[in-house]
């Protein structure tokens, strides 16, 4: 009968434009699925030639969902090529502003983007299945709750960075203004709040998901489980770190394989690009490329919440690491590799994010008015690494001796993740369609398996090395590729 292909497309609740392809076999089971991105930016390319200091301004634009990531990892970097390094104070102002962040991007996520999966159910109608739907299950009380943790942490940022979606605060050697008292009490509310808010949305993950033995059973099943390597920042302890630290990789049985700065970043991660993508894929160097597979043998990694909970020794604040414990309890002990679980570890983090704004708050020090070293020299090489909300976020500057760029690549979160994120929806894909039997609401199953990671598409196709490359496929009637023409 020919090959059949079913295409989600556009695929749903998450940043960028993508679609998923499922090609059936004869019997009408899934023979392959993959994750395309259709979309080309081309980032890297236009910030040659431009002064380096304006990478922390320049950077936010590829994305208005993870804008602080990318500008403190472009402020990280520029502290480097400019060889400076930014007083006290002026490094727990970054950590600052990126905790909030942190905390406001994941609760965005999980009651926006994933949540509606669990809380208004996976197969209900498609009309119900966004934040309205979440509202009319946990009601006006709750959603309003949501709304003001949202609103006083982008305040936070607001104070700091200069703005809420694209901040401008981080310069060369520190940031530009310091926090007056006033600035840090203002904080320390919002942080008081929004400790309280993500133990409370914990308790709506525990009450909603973990009481549904339905939803458990989904989380812990075939359908949704990939045993990768992991990779994350942690701390000197080997606690999670969102801000700075060391690159840690363990394998899928736990097994530290890996552990570098950012300076080493290359000798560990390499990039490839596919033919059907724009997205560029990373692999481990040491495991080397062997296709969209799992296992030991496999440089497949990932990235983001679960990920970096799985390479730590645990969390780095005392309500988080309750939480943490608790996670390893119910999913069997670390390292977890059920891909639902993200979400889970998602709260989890955001909850040691807003504990941690909370104790730099606190501290006076923080105040202090000498927020900036001018910088004296040009180096010529920066790497600056942060964890974004969706995994490690690489930025790596080369210059001339004037400070103009001649080189920029970024590798976000979403292209360590690549291979995962297509190994994930083929693996649902695959347990989930029998027979030719596909209903809308299996379909959005098979998008839970990419929504999980909360990837952002745009920000993983920034670069394309060349001319922009054109594939045309031309099938017969019955779906068969009868030719295919490339440039």
């Amino acid at each position: 009968m020919g090959q059949r292909t079913i295409d989600i497309d556009p695929i749903t609740r998450l940043e960028g434009h993508g679609r998923i392809r499922i090609f059936l076999d004869d019997d009408g089971d899934v023979d392959r699925a993959v994750l395309q991105v259709p979309e080309l930016r081309g980032f890297e390319q236009f910030c040659l030639g431009r002064p380096a200091e304006e990478m922390p301004r320049l950077t936010p634009r590829i994305c208005g969902v993870c804008p602080t990531a990318h500008h403190l990892a472009a402020a990280k970097a520029v502290d480097e090529v400019f060889g400076v390094e930014p007083p006290a104070a002026a490094t727990k102002i970054r950590e600052l502003m990126h905790s909030a962040f942190m905390a406001e991007d994941h609760i965005l996520h999980f009651f926006f983007l994933g949540g509606p999966d669990f809380v208004v159910g996976p197969q209900a109608p498609a009309k119900d299945r966004n934040i309205l739907g979440v509202i009319a299950k946990v009601g006006m009380e709750v959603a309003g709750r949501v709304l003001e943790m949202r609103k006083r942490c982008r305040a936070v940022l607001t104070l700091i960075g200069g703005k809420a979606i694209h901040p401008v605060c981080a310069l060369p050697g520190g940031v530009s203004k310091p926090l007056s008292e006033d600035d840090r009490k203002t904080i320390l509310d919002a942080a008081e709040l929004a400790v309280d808010f993500c133990q409370f949305a914990l308790q709506v993950f525990d009450d909603v998901v973990l009481q549904n033995q339905d939803y458990v059973d989904l989380i812990l099943g075939d359908a949704y489980q990939n045993r990768t390597h992991y990779m994350g920042l942690v701390d000197d302890e080997g606690k999670v770190s969102f801000y700075d630290g060391k690159v840690r990789v363990v394998d899928p049985e736990g097994q530290q394989l890996a552990l570098f700065s950012a300076s080493e970043y290359e000798q560990h991660i390499a990039e490839r690009v596919e033919p059907w993508t724009f997205v560029k894929f990373c692999y481990l160097r040491e495991k080397g490329w062997s296709g969209l597979v799992d296992g030991p043998d496999s440089g497949v990694f990932r990235v983001a919440p679960l990920a970096r909970l799985n390479v730590s020794t645990g969390m780095a604040t005392p309500l988080a690491q309750a939480a943490h414990d608790k996670l390893y309890d119910v999913l069997g002990g670390k390292p977890v590799h059920h891909t639902l679980a993200f979400h889970w570890a998602r709260l989890v983090e955001a909850l040691q994010a807003s504990e941690r704004m909370r104790e730099l708050a606190t501290d006076r020090s923080i105040t202090d008015p000498k927020v900036r070293n001018i910088p004296a020299q040009v180096t010529g090489v920066g790497i600056g690494i942060v964890e974004a909300p969706r995994g490690t976020l690489i930025h790596h500057y080369e210059t001339d001796d004037q400070g103009i760029l001649t080189k920029a690549n970024l590798i976000v979160a979403t292209q360590n993740n690549a291979a995962a994120l297509s190994l994930s929806v083929e693996g649902a894909a695959k347990a989930l369609i029998k027979g030719g039997e596909v209903s809308e609401g299996l379909l959005n199953m098979v998008e839970m398996a990419f929504r999980a990671y909360d990837p952002c598409l745009a920000c993983a196709t920034h670069s394309f090395p060349g001319t922009m490359p054109l594939g045309i496929d031309i099938l017969d009637a019955e779906g068969r590729l009868v030719r295919r023409i490339e440039r």
